[in-house]
């Protein structure tokens, strides 16, 4: 669509009243919804990407990770008790 053709209609929208306005709106956000599908994303499948990621993928073990942080929970969770109780 050429910015002449976009300007005149820009231009000729402002001369319709509230109620044609709505309409050609509704026309507009209906035809978009449409027309939405005419470029669809590729589907992804997750074993396109396996083994992609080297192991440890940060440096350190799953299990010793879920661990760890495990470990870490329960000692935070422990001091705020603490706190709470002391004060």
């Amino acid at each position: 669509m050429s910015q002449e053709l976009l300007n005149e209609l820009i231009s000729k929208s402002e001369e319709l009243s509230t109620e044609e306005r709505l309409q050609l709106i509704r026309y507009l956000s209906s035809h978009l919804q449409i027309n939405d599908n005419s470029t669809p994303k590729p589907g992804r499948k997750w074993r396109e990407i396996q083994g992609k990621a080297t192991y440890p993928l940060v440096g350190e073990d799953a299990q010793e990770w879920v661990s760890r942080t495990r470990q870490e929970a329960t000692e935070n969770r422990e001091q705020i008790i603490r706190n709470n109780y002391e004060n």
